[in-house]
């Protein structure tokens, strides 16, 4: 029986409705910027497999440092212990985040980070006996799956059959330039009301919004007003950070900066999960108190996993390297190169490009999921290309470690693609 037929015995898939849905497709190994399936046959992984393998896959750096602490530890409590590992990985982290955030807190993965967030800044407000139960967040987010996240999120296609389990969240349009005063004074109306708990965001660019831009200055805007008003800002980190944007996170590109930050994906380079919420040393002390109640009580079984932070601590030093910061750069402008290219091409509506995340939209409406989208991923897939489309969007985020000619075929099999489907 193949693989596949065995899958479908037991497994139930993400983001999918299996009675419509094809056979998954097996994968046998990952090396570099590629997978191969069981015949042999090779793709470029142009998304870095959901933005998180950025150093390419079994990246022989991060497995090795990972197998020696697995020698050594491989998971203890972090509720009352510590270790190196997870010491040494703060002392990096540090260095790489903004100013402002001095507190770590672990969990295992993106959506779980911003569940802690929210907690957090909704605890925040109520340890400092203030009655703030509203959050904001920006229209066409996406957060994460846990319940919490989902209330901040505002893709439907993902939460519809939850809406009315959620945490009570007003949504206002992402400032694209055009708009930004219209968009703060619909913030200022509802921090006016003195309700406000927190505006979680994603900095830059909205990632499962297909890849949707939003103006520095004018989300710099927001925050500033929201900490007039003493609300807190929450930074979604998960897709953007980790040097994606062109810097380590994209709120290093803002004016003003957020006080709690989240991060996953890329921290560990895609080899083990991992979440993080990061925090000011101020919403820290608001829990610092002799009374037992103030303190944060959330917890994670595989907090501070050593082996998780053993490759976190290698995937940062293979960041602030001088080949991968070379690279991002050189892959920065060939994205501006290919842009220049294709911008105009009658099959192309829009294109964006924040750093090596690129974005182009055809030129006519495609679902995000069903046969039309499938059609479009078979057409790369059968030409060695792993694109996963958003509708009728085509993006890349392809690894810091990809070479030109490799970047070259991405461009090459796109452009071929636009004559199909444009």
């Amino acid at each position: 029986m193949s693989l596949s037929k065995r899958d479908a015995k037991h497994l139930w898939h993400p983001l999918t409705q299996h009675k419509v849905a094809g056979e998954a497709f097996p994968i046998a190994r990952a090396n570099g910027v590629y997978l191969w399936d069981e015949q042999g046959n090779s793709y470029i992984d142009a998304i870095s497999s959901w933005y998180i393998s950025m150093y390419g896959h079994c990246n022989p750096m991060i497995t090795s440092r990972v197998a020696e602490q697995m020698l050594r530890m491989d998971q203890i409590v972090f509720s009352g212990f510590t270790h190196e590992t997870a010491v040494e990985m703060s002392e990096k982290l540090m260095e790489l985040l903004p100013e402002n955030q001095q507190k770590i807190f672990f969990s295992d993965n993106g959506s779980t980070s911003i569940e802690v967030a929210v907690k957090m800044a909704l605890q925040y407000h109520f340890n400092r006996a203030e009655k703030r139960d509203l959050l904001i967040a920006f229209e066409n987010g996406f957060h994460g799956d846990t319940f919490g996240a989902m209330s901040v999120s505002g893709l439907d296609v993902y939460n519809g059959p939850f809406s009315d389990f959620s945490l009570e969240v007003i949504r206002i349009p992402v400032p694209n330039g055009a708009n930004n005063k219209q968009v703060l004074e619909l913030l200022e109306t509802q921090l006016a009301t003195g309700r406000v708990a927190a505006f979680v965001f994603e900095p830059l660019v909205q990632g499962a919004a297909a890849m949707q831009l939003n103006d520095p200055a004018g989300l710099s805007a927001l925050i500033e007003a929201c900490h007039k008003a003493g609300a807190l800002c929450i930074a979604d980190e998960v897709m953007t950070g980790f040097g994606k944007t062109g810097t380590h996170f994209a709120s290093q590109q803002l004016s003003h900066l957020p006080d709690i930050m989240c991060l996953s994906k890329a921290l560990t380079a895609g080899l083990l999960p991992m979440g993080l919420t990061t925090c000011s040393q101020e919403i820290y002390d608001a829990f610092y108190s002799d009374q037992l109640a103030d303190g944060f009580f959330h917890g994670h079984t595989y907090s501070a996993n050593p082996l998780a932070c053993a490759a976190a601590i290698a995937a940062m030093e293979l960041l602030v390297s001088e080949e991968i910061q070379q690279n991002i750069q050189k892959v920065i402008a060939s994205h501006t190169e290919f842009d220049q290219r294709i911008r105009e091409h009658e099959a192309v509506s829009q294109t964006r490009q924040c750093g090596v995340i690129y974005a182009l939209d055809l030129n006519k409406e495609i679902p995000r999921y069903g046969p039309e989208r499938d059609a479009v991923l078979k057409y790369f897939m059968d030409r060695g290309i792993y694109l996963r489309p958003l509708g009728n969007t085509i993006y890349l985020v392809p690894p810091f470690v990809i070479k030109k000619e490799e970047l070259d075929k991405i461009y090459a099999v796109i452009e071929e693609a636009l004559v199909v489907f444009g």
